[in-house]
Formats: structure tokens, sequence, C-alpha cells
């Protein structure tokens, strides 16, 4: 799996968007169980923290020691550096697992060996990701020409399975008809230019040419943005939930 979040995983907990609670009733009115869960792909333990509320006992994985190290902390939720396609969990441990915004770099044959065995019998899986955000038209047609023409080339091909909304993704489980979510938030410019730094594809091109692109999408997307406007975020989900049977 590669580590893009490493850099920076301070901001990465600061900037980046949160599930929202419809989400999880959604899965605990599914869930056989609530005992033990697994979040797999941690990041900044956002979803870690959510499932904390209602399991016994969360345990949340990445490969990023540094997005562990800034992860939100609870007493129940046991923070481990792990792949995904190879943990030191028992079999049969899990009543749910969820993957958020990460399985598309996963080797997605090993981890679905892992989840089968670490699941119990009719554990929930759950692969959840977020689409391009959408603010308004003007400012939504300037982040979509960042995103395909200014760093389109420099998007790890792993991408394409968000592009694709997660339909292209093996899922070999009994899946569950799922209602569409959205993501609400109200951001100011400063939170989404934070935001949109976290972008792995940023990254690697101020790696390659040596200065920063979003500098210049700031510039634009102020003629459309007020100094200190607050303006409402929307992120569609990208959700595939499937039923685990052994």
């Amino acid at each position: 799996m590669k580590d893009n979040f490493s850099t920076h995983s301070d901001q990465y907990a600061k900037y980046r968007p949160t599930y929202p609670p419809e989400l999880f009733s959604f899965l605990y009115e599914n869930v056989p169980a609530k005992h033990c869960a697994w979040d797999c792909g941690t990041g900044n333990g956002q979803v870690a923290i959510e499932l904390s509320k209602t399991f016994h006992q969360v345990f949340a994985t990445d490969i990023s020691q540094q997005q562990i190290d800034n992860a939100i902390q609870a007493p129940n939720i046991f923070y481990s550096v792990q792949p995904a396609e190879k943990t030191n969990f028992a079999h049969n441990q899990f009543d749910l697992i969820v993957v958020a915004q990460a399985i598309h770099w996963f080797n997605f044959q090993q981890f679905f060996e892992e989840v089968r065995r670490t699941a119990k019998n009719n554990a929930l899986l759950c692969v959840v990701g977020y689409d391009l955000l959408r603010i308004n038209p003007p400012i939504d047609n300037l982040i979509a020409d960042f995103y395909h023409n200014v760093i389109g080339q420099y998007w790890d091909k792993e991408r394409k399975y968000v592009d694709e909304k997660y339909q292209t993704i093996p899922f070999p489980f009994d899946e569950l008809p799922a209602p569409p979510f959205t993501i609400e938030l109200d951001w100011t410019m400063e939170h989404l230019v934070g935001y949109l730094n976290t972008w792995s594809a940023v990254k690697h091109f101020i790696k390659q040419n040596h200065y920063n692109p979003v500098d210049a999408l700031q510039t634009t997307i102020a003629e459309h943005w007020q100094r200190g406007a607050v303006k409402r975020v929307q992120f569609p989900l990208l959700l595939r939930v499937g039923c685990i049977r052994k």
C-alpha cells in the first residue's frame, strides 16, 4: 500500500471532511452485533471515534505512524500500525469492518481474504469514500478544471476507483442496498484551501515542479468567495456495504 499521507498528517486531521451521522445509523441498523469493530486505514481516526461511541472495542489500523500519532483518542480505541492485507487480529473477531477513503490503495484480493478471516459470520463490510466536492457552479467548474487539467496527471493510478465512484472495485460479498448519503459542511475559503492541500496529487505536483498550484486556484476562487464568508460544501458519498457469509 502506498503511503501518501504521512507528510503533514496534522493537516489531514484538521481539514479532511467527516462522515454524516446518518451513515453510522444505517450501519448500526444492519450490523448483527456491536462488540468489536475494525476501522481499516483509519488515518486521523475520524471513523474510529464515531464507532467507539457504539462499539465496546474499536481496533484502528493504518500504515502511517504519523497518522496514528495525530489520531483522535478514546479509551476503547486501540490503534496500531499494520497493513490492511495482513494483520495480527484473531479469526472471527469483528462485527463490522469499515474502510473509509482508503480501499483504492489496497490489494483487493489480499484484503478481502483478511476480511473473511477476521470477520464473524454475518458481519458487515462497509467501504465508503467521497466524491469531488460541490459548492456552487462557478467554483465547482474551477475545481473540476484544476482536478482534471492542472493536477490530473499527478494522481496515482488508484485514483480511478474514486472517479468511478467505487463501482468498479471488486466486491465479493452479499451487497446491501444503501440509500444515498452526502457530507454537508460549512467552510471558509481557508478551510477549502487547507483541504485541497491535502490532495496527494497536489503533493506530487509540488515535489516535481517546486511550487504549489493551489495558490493560483485560490486567487481565482477568491473572485467568487467574499473574504470571511462561509459556504455550504457537499461531498456525495461513495458507498458499498456487504454481508460476510461463512
